[in-house]
C-alpha cells in the first residue's frame, strides 16, 4: 500500500463494507446525539463548538514521522472526550470528518463510515474508557492528568489504526497475499509514533484549559464534589 494515512480514500475498501460500516456509523451517531441531549448545558454546548474548530485547525498541521517515512496529526478523540465527553466528543470529530471529506476531498465521501468508525467512534470511545479509569487510579494533580490525556491519546490513535486492519480485512481491494499481521504491525507502529505527538498536543491543551477554566474540562466533572445546603436550626427560632 501505497500510504497508510488513516483517512481512508475512495477504492481502499470496496463498495459492500463501506456501507456496512456506513450504516453503522449511522446509527452509532444517532444513539450518540440521543445520549449528548443529557450532556449539553450553558457551558458544554459553545465547548462543543470550540473543540470541534480546534480539532479541525489542528488536523490541518502535520508533523512528520521520520522514522516511518509519513507524517501525522491530531485525531482529536481524547481531546474531545476529556473536553466534553465521549458522546459530544464522537460527534464533534465526526463533523470534522464529513467537513474534510466533502469540502477538503480529505478521506473518500464513499468511505466515510468507515473514516468516522475508526477515529469518531473507536478512537473517542477507547480514549474515554482509559480516562476513566486512569483517573480513578492516578493522583488527583495536575500530573496525574497529564499522564491521563497523553496515555489515552495515544493509545486512542493505535485503537483507531487496528479498526481499519480490521475493514481491510473484510474488504480490502489489493491482495496483501495473506500478509494481514504485517498490515497490523506496520500501522500499529506507526501509529504509535503518531500517537506520541497527539499525547502530546492533548495533554498540553487539557492542562492549559483546566488550569484556566477546570469547570470546562467534563472529565473532571464528576471528582468534583458539591456540598449541599443543610438547613441548621438556630435555638430560640429561625433568624
Amino acid at each position: 500500500m501505497q500510504t497508510l494515512a488513516m483517512h481512508i480514500s475512495n477504492g481502499i475498501i470496496n463498495g459492500p463494507v463501506a456501507a456496512v460500516f456506513g450504516a453503522l456509523a449511522l446509527a452509532a451517531l444517532a444513539f450518540c446525539v440521543l445520549r449528548a441531549r443529557a450532556d449539553l448545558d450553558d457551558r458544554l454546548a459553545p465547548m462543543a463548538g470550540l473543540v470541534a474548530a480546534f480539532i479541525f485547525a489542528v488536523q490541518m498541521l502535520n508533523f512528520p514521522i521520520f522514522t516511518a517515512g509519513v507524517s501525522g496529526h491530531l485525531l482529536g478523540g481524547a481531546l474531545a472526550a476529556l473536553l466534553v465527553g465521549p458522546w459530544v466528543g464522537a460527534l464533534c470529530v465526526a463533523v470534522v470528518l464529513v467537513v474534510q471529506a466533502l469540502v477538503f476531498g480529505d478521506g473518500g465521501v464513499a468511505m466515510l463510515g468507515l473514516n468516522i468508525t475508526n477515529m469518531a467512534l473507536l478512537g473517542t470511545a477507547a480514549a474515554y474508557l482509559l480516562i476513566a479509569l486512569l483517573l480513578r487510579v492516578l493522583p488527583r494533580t495536575r500530573a496525574g492528568l497529564a499522564v491521563t490525556a497523553f496515555v489515552s491519546a495515544l493509545v486512542s490513535v493505535v485503537v483507531a489504526s487496528q479498526g481499519f486492519v480490521l475493514q481491510y480485512a473484510l474488504g480490502g481491494t489489493t491482495d496483501l497475499g495473506g500478509n494481514l499481521a504485517g498490515l497490523a504491525g506496520t500501522m500499529a507502529v506507526v501509529h504509535l509514533l503518531i500517537g506520541i505527538g497527539e499525547g502530546l498536543i492533548t495533554a498540553t491543551t487539557v492542562l492549559t484549559v483546566a488550569k484556566v477554566r477546570p469547570d470546562l474540562v467534563y472529565a473532571l466533572r464528576s471528582r468534583r464534589a458539591v456540598a449541599p445546603a443543610v438547613a441548621v436550626p438556630v435555638a430560640g427560632g429561625v433568624r
